[in-house]
């Protein structure tokens, strides 16, 4: 495939934050310390992490354009039909990335491998040359992972590559009315989850936790347990968080899977607290207050994670 330009997409560490937050290295050290953490760890991980950052440079292509952003300037970059995405981060970076692009191929790199799992990234940053050399000449194995779209009346919308959250701001109660299939209820809870299927490990899991611990709490044998879906199905699973039965509000459609054929609708009847977010981006939100209606289905486009070379 044609390659215009390498986008390489960073994250600051931990050490760079609280010394962005605090001025200082010496005034973050005092910080982070004084909460008994140690700031010796804070060091390694800022160590790890230019080390990888320096091997990825060293391991672009010659002759290629590129360009290195930071991951809070996503919302307002914007990508190339032919730009190569490149991360360097834990898994959430890609999943950040992955909801501002348009088809566009992903290369995700793990910076640390004793620190980050790296469900997300299969390659190191010494392989970069090489898996660049194989996109290029077209011979690479890519995941197209599902992903969700919400959608407002007024034209707003956001795109989630683990999940997306439908709530009150802060920890109030949601009051909405939701539609699924022929099916309608009026509910009052602490907001929805709808996870994409790559976010069914995540986020999603620890309400399967919650509800199997509740089971066994009240002395059932409990079959509830995580669920991990393939990345490619083309489903979405929404759950609704702490459901309250009143006269006003029902506990009947608290879960169920959206396919391609069917979507999940809420109207608002939240004066001024109602937020929608997705992949835990909170300054990247939708105001989800009285009369609004949100429309939840399958994205019409995936995140191409680039998987084998």
């Amino acid at each position: 495939m044609q390659i215009d330009k390498i986008v390489v997409i960073t994250r600051r560490t931990r050490l760079e934050e609280n010394i962005r937050r605090f001025n200082t290295k010496d005034q973050a050290r005092f910080f982070v310390k004084s909460r008994g953490q140690s700031f010796d760890d804070y060091e390694l991980e800022y160590s790890n992490y230019q080390k990888s950052k320096d091997e990825l440079m060293l391991r672009l292509p010659r002759g290629v354009k590129f360009q290195e952003i930071d991951r809070e300037f996503l919302p307002n970059f914007l990508f190339g039909p032919n730009d190569l995405v490149v991360t360097l981060g834990q898994d959430g970076l890609v999943v950040n990335a992955g909801k501002y692009l348009s088809g566009q191929n992903v290369i995700a790199l793990n910076p640390d491998p004793a620190r980050f799992d790296g469900i997300l990234l299969p390659f190191l940053p010494e392989q970069l040359d090489r898996a660049v050399e194989a996109v290029a000449a077209d011979k690479f194995i890519v995941k197209h992972i599902t992903m969700a779209r919400v959608d407002l009346p007024d034209g707003q919308f956001l795109y989630a590559v683990n999940d997306i959250f439908i709530g009150p701001r802060s920890h109030t109660s949601a009051l909405y009315t939701i539609k699924f299939g022929k099916k309608e209820e009026r509910q009052i809870s602490s907001g929805l989850i709808v996870s994409t299927p790559a976010g069914s490990t995540g986020w999603m899991s620890s309400l399967y936790n919650m509800a199997g611990g509740i089971a066994r709490f009240s002395g059932e044998k409990s079959k509830v347990k995580p669920r991990p879906l393939d990345w490619e199905l083309e489903k979405l699973v929404f759950i609704v968080r702490e459901p309250f039965q009143s006269k006003w509000s029902g506990v009947e459609l608290v879960a169920g899977e959206i396919d391609k054929n069917h979507e999940l609708i809420l109207e608002s009847q939240m004066p001024d607290t109602g937020v929608i977010f997705s992949d835990g981006i909170l300054n990247d939100f939708l105001e989800f207050n009285s009369g609004a209606v949100a429309t939840v289905r399958v994205a019409e486009k995936t995140t191409n994670l680039v998987t084998e070379i």
